[in-house]
């Protein structure tokens, strides 16, 4: 029987304050939709962001953050020398890497958490 049906969001971390970065780059560099948070969970600060199949990435405030610097979020793109290119343009290093077997690279939300993105 399996009892796991799949995957519905991933929290990753940042310091209170940092919805305003969150924004920047969840929605303004990685094109994703901000969803409404749970008004009883607004107070928390932090946001939401939907994929476009569904699930979600949410950022969540932490006291005594500390970045993510290698367990990661890993997203996919159609065209992975296009995405690197848009992050070179607005000034967001990333890093080749094919050492997983497939093309991808690493990058760092402004928070200093690793992600990674893979073409497919």
């Amino acid at each position: 029987m399996t009892l796991i049906t799949g995957l519905d969001h991933v929290l990753l971390e940042m310091p209170a304050g940092g919805e305003p970065a969150a924004r920047a780059f969840y929605s303004g560099l990685l094109g994703l939709q901000e969803v409404p948070k749970p008004v009883a969970l607004q107070a928390r600060g932090g946001v939401w962001f939907a994929l476009p199949d569904g699930r979600q990435v949410h950022l969540g405030v932490t006291p005594d953050f500390v970045p993510r610097l290698k367990g990661h979020l890993a997203l996919r793109c159609r065209n992975l020398a296009a995405f690197a290119a848009h992050c070179a343009a607005q000034g967001v290093p990333t890093r080749a890497d094919a050492e997983g077997g497939v093309p991808r690279v690493f990058l760092h939300d402004p928070f200093g958490n690793r992600l990674e993105v893979l073409e497919g």
